[in-house]
C-alpha cells in the first residue's frame, strides 16, 4: 500500500468541526451522556471503517455530533446515523432503545494511529454522545 493511496484515503471526507453550532443541543432541561458500546477501527479500508455504535433510550433525542476525547489531544467530533433497530452488529439491543452509528473522519484516525493512539481510540469511555429528552 503506498503512500498515495492513504493521503488519497483520508482525503475524501470533511472533518466535523466541534465548534459547530448545530452539532450540540443547547437545554435546559436535563441533558445525558452515553458511551460506545462497540468500536470499529479500521481504516485501511477507507471511508466509513472508523466508527461507534450508540444506543440511545426510545423517546430522546441524541446530539447531531458525537465527541471523541483521547487523553492528551483536541476534542474531535464525529456526524451520526441512526440505524435500523433491528440491525446491530455483534452487540445485543437493550430493549427500549435505538441504535446509533457514530462515524469518526478516517483523517483524524490515521493521524491518532500514526501517534500510537489506537488502544485510546479503542476505548468506549472515549467516545461520547449527548441526548435529551424529547419534547
Amino acid at each position: 500500500m503506498g503512500i498515495y493511496y492513504i493521503w488519497n484515503l483520508v482525503e475524501r471526507s470533511p472533518v466535523a468541526s466541534c465548534n459547530t453550532p448545530y452539532g450540540f443541543i443547547q437545554t435546559k432541561e436535563a441533558k445525558y451522556y452515553t458511551f460506545a458500546e462497540e468500536i470499529l477501527v479500521q481504516p485501511w479500508r477507507g471511508q466509513h471503517h472508523v466508527y461507534a455504535l450508540f444506543q440511545i433510550p426510545d423517546g430522546y433525542q441524541y446530539e447531531y455530533l458525537f465527541r471523541l476525547k483521547i487523553p492528551g489531544e483536541s476534542t474531535q467530533c464525529g456526524g451520526l446515523m441512526p440505524l435500523d433497530k433491528n440491525i446491530l452488529a455483534s452487540i445485543p439491543r437493550k430493549q427500549g432503545y435505538y441504535p446509533v452509528r457514530g462515524y469518526l473522519n478516517t483523517r483524524i484516525a490515521l493521524n491518532l494511529i500514526i501517534q500510537g493512539k489506537l488502544n485510546q481510540l479503542k476505548q468506549p469511555q472515549n467516545w461520547q454522545l449527548g441526548y435529551v429528552k424529547n419534547n
